[in-house]
């Protein structure tokens, strides 16, 4: 579809009136029925971030160096926040990017760099060995690079099988990575035992936790269950984590970090070939709002540990109860043990896939993993007030695929 500019342009309220009415067709995000994309904890966070990303509205984060030292400092004073909550060494770096992908691109490409530097062959191009659940954005970094990433499968509780990953590394490989969790099943991966598989085989480990590096620590600090998965097991070399996630610091706002300053120094980019001359950032992009920045600092300074405790035990409750309330339905399970609000469920006894086209009707978008199939969720604090309305429908649902029998779903697993 081609538009023209407007001769003319239209007053402040019509474009406002306009833009409100588009909204009209969206899925109702806010009544918990979007199960990823967005992130709350309570109206009194967002608007903490959202008065601190409006304030530096105008600001450009990409003139921190020079133009906008406020920005800098809360830049800086974020990592070295997030450095001391990943329980990283004293000497260790790290960087604000503008989201998970961003934040593992970077990574592998720091990885990429430093190895071609040990190896002492600056043209290298190696290969990146996972877990079949790992992140797209792994093969997104790989394919701009030209690199090759090799998918192992899960284990029966579809956690990383670090024997499996074993299996494919070779002379090339140069990454090895593990999720916590991963996204498809909200599985924590054994981190120490890739970590242990990485140093024994002189290999980077890489942890994306950028679903749940901000709040894994907290729901760990209330006594649950959480395997170690940051700097504290000693073959980790890099973590990203995701601020705009369970950070709940508004959009854009990622991290990712470097256990020391020798790998870390690989991360940037450095150029003075032109007539401007040097030309460095921290970033892929050049230009990235301010606003993200200032927003991930006020959120951070607000709610300190305690807030984010408070959080993380109002979430997990919510978590415990949805699993309680699907666990209740005859014919549906939770596909593995999942550390914390990504909850997917299947069922061995009719199609799954159907039972969301059903809740599509009444509302609900549905989020689906193929493999095994189930019905997906990444909840925060948006979907807790939904609950017994989503539970209800989710019973109804269920009646009707058994009531139809032998019916089968059109629908196809997307993101």
């Amino acid at each position: 579809m081609r538009k023209s500019l407007l001769a003319k342009g239209r007053s402040r309220d019509a474009i406002l009136a306009e833009m409100r009415d588009m909204r009209g067709g969206d899925a109702d995000w806010q009544g918990g029925r979007v199960p990823l994309f967005v992130f709350k904890a309570n109206d009194e966070v967002s608007e903490v971030g959202k008065e601190a990303f409006f304030e530096f509205f105008t600001e450009n984060a990409l003139g921190g160096r020079r133009a906008f030292p406020s920005v800098k400092r809360m830049e800086d004073e974020v990592i070295a926040m997030a450095l001391s909550l990943f329980n990283a060494p004293d000497d260790a770096q790290g960087f604000m990017t503008t989201g998970g992908t961003e934040s593992i691109v970077q990574a592998v490409q720091t990885c990429r760099d430093w190895t071609r530097k040990q190896r002492k062959i600056p043209t290298f191009r190696g290969n990146i060995v996972a877990a079949e659940s790992v992140h797209p954005a792994f093969n997104k970094g790989a394919g701009l690079m030209d690199l090759e990433v090799r998918r192992a499968p899960v284990r029966a509780d579809l956690a990383a099988d670090p024997a499996a990953i074993e299996a494919l590394i070779d002379d090339d490989t140069m990454m090895i990575v593990g999720s916590a969790p991963s996204f498809p099943y909200g599985v924590i991966d054994p981190i120490r035992e890739l970590g242990a598989l990485a140093e024994r085989r002189g290999l980077w480990l890489h942890v994306d936790a950028c679903v749940g590096g901000y709040l894994a620590p907290f729901v760990k600090m209330l006594g649950r269950n959480i395997p170690d998965f940051d700097f504290s097991v000693p073959g980790v070399s890099s973590l990203s984590a995701d601020l705009h996630k369970f950070g709940f610091t508004p959009k854009p706002a990622s991290t990712v970090f470097y256990r020391t300053p020798e790998k870390a120094a690989h991360h940037g980019f450095d150029f003075d070939q032109w007539p401007n001359g040097r030309f460095l950032t921290s970033t892929i992009v050049g230009t990235r709002p301010a606003g993200g920045v200032a927003a991930a600092w006020a959120t951070f300074e607000f709610l300190g540990v305690e807030g984010y405790k408070k959080i993380a035990r109002d979430l997990m409750t919510f978590v415990d109860a949805y699993k309680a309330g699907i666990g209740d339905v005859d014919g549906l399970e939770i596909l593995g043990s999942p550390h914390l609000s990504i909850i997917a469920y299947g069922s061995s006894a009719f199609d799954i896939f159907r039972v969301a086209e059903v809740m599509h009707a009444k509302g609900w978008l549905p989020g689906l993993v193929q493999k095994p199939k189930g019905i997906h969720r990444m909840m925060s604090m948006l979907h807790a007030p939904a609950l017994d309305a989503y539970l209800a429908d989710v019973r109804a649902a269920v009646g009707v695929v058994r009531q139809e029998g032998e019916s089968r779903s059109a629908i196809k697993a997307t993101y």
